[in-house]
């Protein structure tokens, strides 16, 4: 219950300490976790004290899905804007994106759960769907490909990635980048060079951890 009291610690805290408590409630039990009390006694802060930097709850879940575009959306779509050799080096970059820190696979999931109970939360997921879409098939098409091709590869590629995400697939590292060069040869049609593929590996090897 909210109404109860949380420690008085003289501290109100900063508001980028609330909202990583926020996302990581949010990304552990789900947005029904994502309450005052609870993180102001993660936090050890007072409960009056969330209040120097949102003026409610609401306010702070728009901070947390405005703060989920910037961990996923935005570094998606630099990473189609990356320079890159050749089309199969651009798609590249972008495996690479989800692959790493880059891309919050586990907000990511958070936030598409918290979409099916929130109709405002699915119009942002839907709209970052078509930003997304948009920017992979900009990508395809400055490489060469007829808008429509580019269209359903970008579909292929994008479809894919995120059903990994959805499913909470697990796949070693290892496996997972012994099978990119055959995504990249299916999402693009090409086949990526070896030295496209070491500068891929370079990028991935220090992560060292199971694919999301």
């Amino acid at each position: 219950m909210e109404n109860q009291t949380a420690p008085e610690t003289g501290w109100r805290g900063s508001r980028e300490g609330w909202l990583e408590a926020g996302y990581q409630a949010l990304i552990d039990s789900g947005i029904d976790a994502v309450k005052i009390l609870p993180l102001a006694r993660q936090l050890n802060l007072s409960r009056t004290s969330f209040y120097w930097f949102f003026e409610d709850r609401e306010a702070l879940l728009t901070a947390l899905i405005d703060g989920w575009e910037a961990r996923t959306t935005r570094p998606f779509v630099a990473a189609t804007q990356e320079y890159a050799e050749s089309r199969a080096e651009a798609m590249l970059n972008v495996l690479a994106c989800f692959l790493s820190d880059a891309f919050d696979s586990r907000l990511e999931f958070a936030v598409r759960s918290w979409a099916l109970q929130d109709r405002k939360v699915t119009e942002r997921t839907r709209a970052a769907d078509e930003t997304r879409l948009s920017a992979l098939r900009e990508m395809l098409m400055r490489w060469g490909l007829p808008e429509q091709e580019a269209d359903i590869r970008a579909r292929t590629i994008y479809l894919t990635q995120i059903g990994y995400i959805s499913m909470r697939a697990q796949e070693a590292l290892e496996t997972r980048l012994a099978r990119i060069p055959t995504y990249v040869e299916i999402y693009t049609g090409q086949r990526p060079e070896p030295r496209e593929i070491a500068r891929f590996q370079a990028r991935l090897v220090p992560a060292s951890r199971p694919a999301s």
